[in-house]
This record gives C-alpha cells, sequence and structure tokens, in this order.
C-alpha cells in the first residue's frame, strides 16, 4: 500500500445485551469474530493493535494488545490508544462486532488514503461509519482533548481534521451489499448474523 497502516481493532465495550461476553469472541458460522476479522488483518497489515480492557482473553493471538489510557469507557478512547500506540502514521480501524467486513472494503479505503487527509469514512444513505475507518496520527492529540472534556462523539471531535467521506457508490463497488457494517448490538442481530453466515457457506459451497 502506498502509506504504512496499522490495523486497529476495537474490543472495549461492555456486551451488555450479551451478559458480559466479549463480541469479539462470538461465533458466528463456526469461526470467532476476531478470527474472521485477524484473518484480512494478517494479510493487509505487519502492525495489528487490539484494544480491549480484557487483555488476558486475548494472548493467544499475534497481535498487540493493549488497554485504553483514559478511564472512560467510549469508541473515542479506544481510537485514542490505538492511534497512541501505533507506529504507522495511519491506521484502519474496525469494531470488534462486525463478523462480515470485506478485505476488498478494507482495501478501497486504504487506497484512497492522501497525505493531506486525516480521516477516510465511508459515507452511506444510513450515515457515516466511523468504526470501519482510517484515522492519522495526527488526531491523536484532538482526540484526548476531547476525551478530557467527556465529550465523546467521535465525528464532533474529529470534524477539525480533513476529512475524505467515501460515498455509497464507491463503497458498493467493493462490498455490493455493504455487509461490512453489519454488526452485533442485539440478541436479534446476532441470530441475523448466524443466518447469514449459512448463506455465505452455502453460496461458497463449504
Amino acid at each position: 500500500m502506498p502509506h504504512p497502516c496499522t490495523g486497529v481493532i476495537l474490543s472495549g465495550g461492555l456486551s451488555t445485551r450479551f451478559n458480559g461476553r466479549n463480541k469479539a469472541l462470538i461465533e458466528i458460522g463456526g469461526n470467532r469474530i476476531l478470527d474472521r476479522l485477524y484473518s484480512i488483518f494478517s494479510e493487509l497489515f505487519d502492525e495489528i493493535i487490539l484494544v480491549t480492557n480484557d487483555p488476558l482473553k486475548f494472548i493467544r493471538w499475534d497481535l498487540m494488545v493493549v488497554t485504553d489510557i483514559f478511564p472512560a469507557r467510549s469508541s473515542l478512547t479506544g481510537i485514542h490508544a490505538g492511534l497512541f500506540y501505533m507506529k504507522n502514521p495511519f491506521a484502519f480501524f474496525s469494531a470488534c462486532d462486525t463478523p462480515f467486513l470485506k478485505k476488498e472494503l478494507v482495501t478501497s479505503l486504504l487506497e484512497k488514503i492522501e497525505p493531506g487527509q486525516d480521516i477516510v469514512m465511508p459515507e452511506t444513505t444510513a450515515g457515516m461509519e466511523p468504526l470501519c475507518a482510517v484515522y492519522s496520527k495526527r488526531c491523536l492529540n484532538t482526540a484526548a482533548n476531547h476525551i478530557r472534556q467527556d465529550k465523546f462523539k467521535i465525528q464532533l471531535a474529529l470534524r477539525s481534521h480533513r476529512l475524505k467521506k467515501i460515498p455509497e457508490s464507491l463503497l458498493r463497488k467493493a462490498d455490493p451489499e455493504l455487509v461490512s457494517f453489519f454488526n452485533i448490538n442485539t440478541p436479534e442481530d446476532l441470530e441475523k448474523a448466524q443466518q447469514m453466515a449459512a448463506a455465505e457457506s452455502i453460496e461458497h459451497g463449504a
């Protein structure tokens, strides 16, 4: 890729709807979500960081496991930790509960990185996708300042940075059904994910 980039997986959610289970370790179609993500990240990134507040659960994976620097629990806090620890000037960030992330979509975002941009973020009719986006190391101090002020909304915190929005028309070329953005928040989502995985398995003749 033209710009050195780190892959960051955010796994800091409380998962209250799943009795405290870490969503990264939930099996979808026989594979844990983290395994699905790791298979993509290991092909694209030399440096992979997992941000979690339960690091002992992830020592078996070949990645850098880090915890939040700020005690507040939020996605922005996780992004800040990834930005703090990454060695490269850019990083692609993904939530840990997106089992159908497509390598092609990640690659298409990485290809849009430019030296003058700080953020590359998908935008669909459903809105922006801040947890499937590329962030520059330059966002680090801004994120920290907003966390200190208890301002945790990602798009507001980083609105002073140069943002490149990737429209749905381009996203669908890499991921026609936009399944990369499907995330698991409820038991109903989990049931739908299992159905999607079963259909995916049939489609690929497994």
